[in-house]
């Protein structure tokens, strides 16, 4: 049996040419954990085959076209905390935070068919649909978000069988660099002091943010050995996935390492930098996503509201001698900032860029750029 979301079979035919909707034709779909539990929602009837995923949560309110497009969300179903989400549409591409969602799927309580921006092009789900990105939604988010912050983060697949038949995707056990960073080095800007942007899934609001200063960016793949060129700093953005799965990256940053030359790291840049400096990393039951997560510098004991999306974090007894830890998580104590006490070496957990979130703490980046 089909459903229209959003309205009546009897309402269909007359409602058809309202502007601002989109009326997507709705089946039963299923949303399965690898733990067994089952929840049922609505699915497009576009949707049929089964997609796999690690199932996380993100508490953002607003900021789902940021978050869909963001390329650290490569390999994961994304749960949207707040109950409404699509009011707003999708904007154009220039707002995005790359070229395409990187989501495997989105699971939603009630998606907005009826929304109102004067930026906007489309309906989120005429935006998932062209992307071919599976959603749910119909789904009691607030049981789910307990259930995965009770038991952690796991597969899950979205499917129209409660009992699909599949091949559950584990994204910890391979490197999704090669999925999100460019092929070939790119360079912006031509004068100024000379970094290197070592990309594993950058966010574009990291490169506006480099961009706003005077300085020549060299952005590489993840996997490209810099450490013989000439630069005046690194910077290590943020990406997918396990961060001990990038060997290729890890080794090429201990080589620059040796010449000292200032290194900042934002999110998976900063678990990067902990390996490389010979420290642990661990994964996080639920880890922290959205944009309203306190963290507290601890050299000032000032207090910011960061956004954040990652699911690993820098083990704190594993820091070698000479690092300390800069920052703090204030809802569970975790690490989200390390630096080296002698050298210019330092890294957040959090997106100082934001998008979507606040920028309270888009000042490291100037930090970074005085250092050089």
């Amino acid at each position: 049996m089909n459903y229209m979301l959003g309205i009546s079979e009897n309402d269909k035919q007359s409602s058809d040419d309202l502007d601002g909707f989109f009326f997507a034709p709705m089946h039963p779909s299923f949303l399965v954990l690898q733990n067994g539990m089952t929840f049922k929602g609505l699915a497009p009837e576009w949707q049929t085959a089964d997609f796999c995923g690690e199932v996380v949560f993100t508490t953002g309110m607003t900021g789902y076209d940021a978050s869909l497009t963001d390329p650290s969300y490569a390999g994961q179903i994304l749960v949207f905390t707040y109950p409404l989400i699509g009011n707003y549409g999708v904007p154009h591409r220039d707002r995005w935070e790359s070229e395409r969602i990187f989501a495997s799927g989105v699971i939603i309580g009630d998606v907005c068919e009826k929304w109102s921006h004067g930026n906007s092009l489309e309906s989120l789900l005429q935006w998932l649909k062209k992307e071919n990105v599976p959603v749910v939604t119909g789904i009691d988010t607030r049981r789910l978000t307990k259930v995965l912050r009770d038991a952690g983060t796991m597969q899950g697949v979205i499917s129209r069988s409660p009992t699909p038949s599949h091949n559950n995707f584990d994204a910890s056990k391979i490197c999704l660099a090669s999925k999100v960073s460019i092929p070939a080095k790119k360079s912006y800007g031509s004068s100024g002091k000379k970094i290197i942007a070592v990309d594993c899934g950058m966010k574009t609001n990291i490169l506006r943010c480099l961009q706003k200063l005077p300085l020549q960016i060299e952005r590489v793949p993840y996997n490209y050995d810099y450490s013989s060129e000439d630069f005046d700093g690194i910077f290590l953005s943020n990406g997918p996935g396990d961060p001990e799965m990038y060997a290729e990256t890890i080794t090429a940053l201990q080589k620059a390492m040796k010449k000292g030359k200032p290194i900042f790291g934002i999110c998976l840049g900063a678990q990067l930098l902990a390996l490389a400096a010979g420290a642990k990393t661990y994964k996080l039951t639920f880890g922290h996503r959205g944009h309203n997560q306190p963290c507290m510098d601890l050299e000032t004991r000032r207090c910011y509201i960061t956004s954040q999306n990652h699911g690993y974090a820098v083990k704190e007894d594993s820091l070698p001698a000479g690092w300390k830890v800069s920052f703090r998580n204030l809802n569970d104590n975790t690490v989200e900032g390390i630096s080296h006490s002698s050298l210019p070496f330092s890294a957040v957990q959090f997106h100082p860029e934001a998008a979507p979130g606040p920028t309270d703490t888009e000042w490291l980046f100037e930090r970074f750029f005085r250092i050089l």
